[in-house]
């Protein structure tokens, strides 16, 4: 597919970068057609890297030398794949900010892997309890990727992990670590989430604040043969009923008076301290 030039966003080819938004893309009613927008040259790589493919890529005419490589993986994965410059002002009307040498590029949204397929072979993965903040669903994303966390499972209600910013953040660590949605209700999917990691053999450890917490250097916490972490939203922290059929509720022991650290500070604590149960990396 030949590289074209376009003088403006109001260009209907650009729908996908300029006038929908991430859960129009996400096509719900249509799985199959649904599609995800990668933002900058990292993310594009790891996501071409993690053998999503791209429909149509958009960028400067002066980053083309910087991004030959990126080029050149777009049409070896899918040769029918749109490459689009536009000028930079343009591109600042989609994104708000400048694109240092960057791009954006629209993917087919792949086939989510069940829990089964995306535990398979776990030693220690983390769970999202409907956190709805694209920042850290990416940086959570992150450190598992950075520590080597087997795999991440979502809540129903979580925000979606190929959400443009939740990918920017994670600087598309997202196509590194297999992840899967668990639980049925949105409401409640620890009712039959939890049970379902439970058959699987996850001892469960809810990361909460509680008279009955035990701290994460608890010695059982390492003595499980498969562990999953579950991780609450931003205030409000994770739903009673969620604690209540985890096998633990852990703390992470602080000073200071400090109670608590941000979801993505204490995520990466959490991983780190219990690295050991690590199988796939």
């Amino acid at each position: 597919m030949p590289i074209e030039k376009i003088s403006t966003i109001d260009d209907q080819r650009l729908d996908p970068f300029a006038r929908l938004t991430d859960l129009q893309l996400r096509s719900r009613i249509e799985p199959s057609k649904g599609v995800f927008i990668a933002e900058t040259a990292e993310v594009i790589r790891r996501a071409l890297d993690g053998g999503a493919t791209p429909l149509s890529l958009l960028t400067e005419e002066r980053y083309l030398y910087q991004l030959q490589d990126v080029i050149e993986k777009t049409e070896a994965a899918n040769p029918e794949a749109n490459i689009f410059l536009a000028p930079s002002e343009e591109l600042e009307k989609i994104t708000g900010f400048h694109l240092n040498r960057g791009a954006l590029c629209a993917f087919r949204r792949p086939h989510e892997l069940t829990v089964e397929q995306a535990v398979d072979g776990a030693g220690l993965v983390a769970i999202l309890e409907d956190i709805r903040d694209f920042t850290n669903v990416g940086a959570l994303f992150r450190s598992a990727a950075a520590i080597g966390v087997d795999a991440v499972l979502v809540s129903p209600a979580c925000y979606d992990p190929l959400y443009r910013r939740a990918l920017r953040v994670s600087m598309g660590t997202v196509f590194q670590v297999p992840w899967a949605r668990l639980g049925g209700d949105v409401h409640d999917w620890a009712a039959t989430g939890i049970d379902h990691l439970h058959s699987l053999g996850f001892k469960t450890a809810a990361m909460a604040l509680s008279d009955e917490s035990i701290p994460l250097d608890s010695p059982q916490l390492l003595e499980a043969d498969r562990l999953a972490l579950v991780f609450g939203t931003e205030g409000d922290g994770l739903a009673q009923s969620t604690i209540s059929r985890c096998d633990w509720t852990v703390r992470i022991p602080m000073k200071h008076g400090v109670d608590s650290l941000n979801v993505a500070a204490s995520s990466a604590v959490a991983f780190w301290q219990l690295r050991s149960l690590i199988r796939k990396s």
